[in-house]
């Protein structure tokens, strides 16, 4: 008998653990918030990494064009 209703305290005990809060789940959501905030921020500055490395590379392109055009042959 005690095993059975220890059994039963355990299961309802697990039960109750595995119910979250109203609390924890709006510091979750604000953390997601953050989350995706910050992974936003990040790929714009990617974006804005890439037109830069774009840039240069097409400068740099077009001098080496300029440089091999001035190379008598």
């Amino acid at each position: 008998m005690k095993k059975v209703l220890f059994l039963a305290v355990a299961a309802m005990s697990l039960s109750l653990a595995s119910c979250d809060s109203k609390t924890e789940d709006k510091m979750e959501a604000q953390g997601n918030e953050v989350k995706a905030e910050g992974e936003a921020k990040a790929d714009s500055l990617e974006n804005k990494a890439d037109a830069v490395r774009d840039s240069a590379d097409k400068k740099g392109e077009a001098i080496g064009d300029a440089a091999d055009a001035k190379d008598p042959k």
